[in-house]
């Protein structure tokens, strides 16, 4: 009966079915990717900090949501976004530390910022409506 109703409410049934989380999820996969073809040393610094940020944004995301919890859901979105920041500035320095290319800075970049839109427009949407629809 409940599912009915958010379903007939617009309410997206699973995490998933989030832009936000879809958006998350490609960033997390696209650094895991470039992150497999970096030299070794590299791989246990930089690299490592992007990977746990960039899968922290999508799996913050989906605790939140998946939680039921209607006060939690928005500072899941809080550290999500958090860590959305923390992303682009360990990106800024692969570039910047020529680990990266600027053509795929440009393109991770984007999706990091892409992300964090997604991310605040949810939470404002949260924070209002106490559930996303």
């Amino acid at each position: 009966m409940a599912e009915r109703k958010r379903e007939q409410a617009g309410e997206q049934e699973r995490y998933r079915d989030l832009v936000a989380w879809q958006v998350a999820s490609k960033l997390g996969r696209d650094i895991c990717k470039v992150a497999e073809s970096r030299p070794q040393d590299w791989i246990y610094g930089l690299t490592s900090q992007l990977r746990r940020m960039a899968v922290s944004v999508s799996a913050n995301t989906a605790e939140g949501y998946d939680g039921r919890g209607r006060s939690g859901f928005p500072r899941r979105l809080d550290i999500a976004g958090g860590f959305a920041g923390k992303a682009e500035t360990r990106l800024l320095f692969a570039l910047e530390l020529k680990h990266s290319e600027a053509e795929e800075y440009e393109r991770l970049a984007w999706i990091r910022a892409r992300t964090a839109e997604l991310i605040d427009g949810l939470l404002a949407s949260a924070e209002t409506n106490r559930r996303p629809r």
